[in-house]
């Protein structure tokens, strides 16, 4: 039987890929429903090529205009649109591939419903990690990480007990100014942040990978994924990327996942789990064309926001969700050219400062918390 997909954010980079794959095996997916934002034409598309049962956009004009061209699918908007996406009745699997907090309350409506999360949504975790992955033992429901790097180290424990893991490495590539001293950053643009080395990302991933918050977000989300102590967490910079995520173990044995720089492996290793099927068009790894890997430790003067996540998630509580918050409105306000590059960091460090942290927040809490640290974010540039 084919396995039943729902699909958070099938517009955005993620999302494209995941649709790709969707494409690629038809014998052994199925799209039943999927969620969009602005890019209307691209939700005909994929509408017309999948015929879902629901799907989700932004606005409520949309949702009319494309029902009317589309009787068969019900057409669904905003926040209680991405909710009935997520839990749509039948589905095997929700991809959670929306960028932000956005994509918490689908994911819990999912779990609540026994729907399998393929989680790349890494704010969700970030925000909310103990609430979700509370609810995920309570129903039963597998989380299964879709970020490469998180995924590099569940393939890496396959067979292995997590109980005699003594570190999880996560390898960073630097972003797109890793050749740069911080001093170097105070005039950088959106073009060159955005120009990453070596992945294809949406424009906000690669903003975070560029000043390593990414990362930081990274090692919060595999905290409470492999439930792992931060100090068992380190960052190493590796520029080429090959080298996804390493896991070392009580005997000093380490174990590695590598592969191409293609997110679609991570996304159809989280469809298919626990098997394997060929990855059309996959582009193989010859390490003797590489030749060489380097790595280097991780400089947390110079990558300021991976030091300031560090902290969030030690802090915890409702910390990293105010955290997450200022760096969605900071990163926003520099990609519309509102604010320097290193003012991300500045802003990130003053929202932690001054928030006073609930120890075991409520989803209540934690939402408004959210809300509350993007108005101060808004209030502090003005």
């Amino acid at each position: 039987m084919r396995k039943k997909i729902s699909l958070l954010g099938a517009t955005g980079s993620i999302g494209v890929q995941t649709v790709d794959i969707l494409k690629s095996n038809p014998d052994l997916f199925e799209l039943v429903s999927f969620s969009a934002g602005m890019n209307i034409e691209q939700v005909q598309e994929i509408a017309r090529t999948f015929q879902p049962k629901v799907v989700s956009v932004i606005q409520k004009e949309d949702a009319e205009k494309l029902q009317t061209l589309f009787p068969n699918i019900k057409f669904v908007h905003g926040a209680d649109g991405l909710r009935e996406v997520a839990a749509h009745t039948g589905a095997d699997i929700l991809v959670n591939a929306v960028i932000g907090s956005v994509g918490l309350e689908p994911t819990l409506e999912a779990i609540r419903h026994g729907i399998t999360i393929a989680i790349a949504n890494k704010e969700t975790l970030v925000a909310a990690g103990e609430i979700v992955m509370a609810e995920a033992r309570k129903y039963e429901v597998p989380i299964l990480p879709v970020d490469s790097e998180h995924s590099a180290l569940f393939q890496a424990l396959n067979g292995e007990n997590p109980k005699e893991i003594t570190k999880l490495i996560l390898t960073a590539s630097g972003g797109s100014f890793r050749h740069l001293t911080r001093n170097d950053l105070a005039d950088v643009t959106v073009e060159e942040a955005l120009a990453h080395p070596n992945w294809s990302m949406g424009n906000k991933l690669t903003i975070d990978s560029a000043t390593m918050m990414n990362k930081g977000l990274e090692v919060i989300e595999a905290h409470h994924l492999f439930d792992i102590p931060y100090d068992q967490i380190d960052v190493l910079l590796h520029r080429e990327s090959i080298i996804h995520s390493m896991i070392e173990f009580q005997d000093t044995s380490v174990m590695a996942q590598l592969g191409s720089t293609d997110m679609r492996v991570p996304i159809q290793y989280a469809l298919t789990y626990p098997n394997r099927i060929p990855m059309q068009n996959g582009k193989r790894l010859r390490l003797e064309e590489i030749a060489q890997l380097h790595f280097e430790k991780m400089d947390f003067e110079r990558f300021k926001a991976l030091a300031l996540a560090y902290e969030a998630g030690r802090t915890g509580g409702t910390m990293p969700t105010a955290m997450n918050a200022a760096n969605e409105i900071a990163v926003g306000l520099f990609m519309a050219g509102k604010i320097p590059f290193l003012k991300i960091d500045d802003i990130v460090e003053r929202v932690m400062n001054e928030h006073e942290t609930i120890v075991k927040p409520s989803l209540e809490a934690i939402l408004e918390v959210d809300q509350r640290t993007r108005s101060t974010v808004y209030d502090m540039i003005q």
